[in-house]
């Protein structure tokens, strides 16, 4: 295996067509030419257009809806590259889809992120470049190495610039308890104090009680999670704090935007004022409410595959 390509490429499937010219644009690239297209019985058809052997491939795509394809298209075309004798393959996930099947809450159950460690690495990943990982964990189950970067880079930044650091009247609010860790970060970067809603159901078909630890009353607050699906646990969270914990206004934010199902209705009904989110999930013009608000991820991409493919650290990135 050759440690090193000699020259770097571009390519993506069509997850986020947007998000790779973005990319490859940045770092003065021309996106690969490869053709990723369906049989009509649905069979997934990959062709690469240009030579890729002994190149530092980087493949550029979000495991998001329709997720079985999209991480289907990903695994043929690592499989066509590496058979292509490219030298380096780096599967770039901006959205890395089955990561909240990491452990098996009950009998009997898979853990689907596992596998998909195993399907990436079996097609011929040499790496991963990811963000924000549903369970960092998840980097264990790979024997290859994984760059998992921080979307607070940009949310910080953002959130600092429109309400400001060190206010009294503004509160970050993990949704529950498995959020704890990545609203602490927040809090702690922006030096603001920090509330956590615990959710619990007293017993089996009575409805989920919500008890707000720490002090949100006459104030704002501004909610953070990794992703948001459905919107149901951000939605109730957010009704919590207003109907019991008194919060004067209510924002959120989060990485990644899977929106299914219900989830923009709930949003649009909810108390929730804003909601700021990042592009490692293309949205569709018709979920662009104008509640949301999408911030790019682009640039911290491409500093990352510039430093993999020069060799540099890539750590400083995650400060």
């Amino acid at each position: 295996m050759i440690s090193h390509g000699k020259n770097i490429k571009i390519f993506c499937g069509n997850s986020h067509p947007a998000l790779a010219m973005q990319i490859a644009s940045a770092l003065g690239l021309p996106l690969g030419k490869a053709t990723v297209n369906t049989f009509s019985d649905g069979e997934i058809s990959v062709s690469i257009g240009e030579s890729v052997r002994g190149s530092d491939v980087f493949l550029i795509q979000s495991t998001c809806e329709p997720v079985n394809n999209n991480l289907m298209e990903l695994l043929i075309m690592i499989d066509a590259c590496r058979r292509a004798s490219a030298g380096r393959i780096t599967a770039v996930m901006p959205y890395f889809g089955y990561a909240r099947q990491d452990r098996k809450s009950k009998a009997r159950d898979p853990i689907s992120a596992k596998l998909i460690a195993d399907l990436l690495t079996t097609a011929g990943a040499d790496r991963v470049l990811t963000m924000d990982l549903h369970a960092t964990q998840i980097q264990g189950f790979f024997n290859i190495p994984v760059d998992n970067m921080m979307g607070a880079s940009v949310l910080i930044p953002h959130i600092a610039g429109t309400f400001g650091l060190n206010r009294d009247d503004l509160v970050i609010v993990s949704p529950d308890l498995g959020s704890v860790n990545r609203a602490r970060k927040f809090a702690e970067k922006l030096d603001l104090p920090l509330a956590i809603i615990d959710k619990r159901r007293p017993k089996a078909n009575v409805s989920e009680v919500m008890n707000i630890i720490g002090d949100v009353r006459g104030k704002k607050v501004m909610l953070v999670d990794d992703l948001i699906d459905t919107a149901g646990t951000l939605v109730h969270a957010a009704e919590a704090l207003v109907e019991k914990g008194g919060a004067t206004e209510i924002h959120a934010c989060a990485s990644h935007g899977v929106l299914s199902g219900p989830a923009i209705e709930r949003i649009q009904n909810s108390p929730i004022k804003t909601l700021t989110l990042l592009d490692t999930i293309a949205l569709p013009q018709e979920k662009m409410i104008d509640k949301i608000h999408v911030l790019q991820v682009a640039p911290v991409f491409t500093e990352a595959i510039a430093r993999i493919y020069e060799e540099i650290s890539v750590s400083p990135l995650f400060d």
